[in-house]
């Protein structure tokens, strides 16, 4: 994957987590206590929230010191 579309994929991935996160909160807010549908979502989150550093280090040159 080249550095143009390794920014695309974080960019997209970063709108699902937020979008992710909107959502998690209103269902909390709501008072719409579905443990089982929080409980996936907080866990998507999560792997977004992994694969987007993953996707991140590729960016990042080594740096031998």
């Amino acid at each position: 994957m080249e550095k143009p579309e390794i920014e695309a994929r974080i960019i997209e991935l970063q709108q699902e987590h937020r979008d992710l996160d909107g959502a998690i909160d209103v269902l909390v807010d709501k008072g719409v206590h579905d443990q089982l549908q929080l409980q996936r979502m907080k866990k998507r989150k999560l792997a977004l929230r992994d694969l987007i550093e993953r996707l991140e280090a590729f960016l990042v040159p080594d740096i031998i010191a």
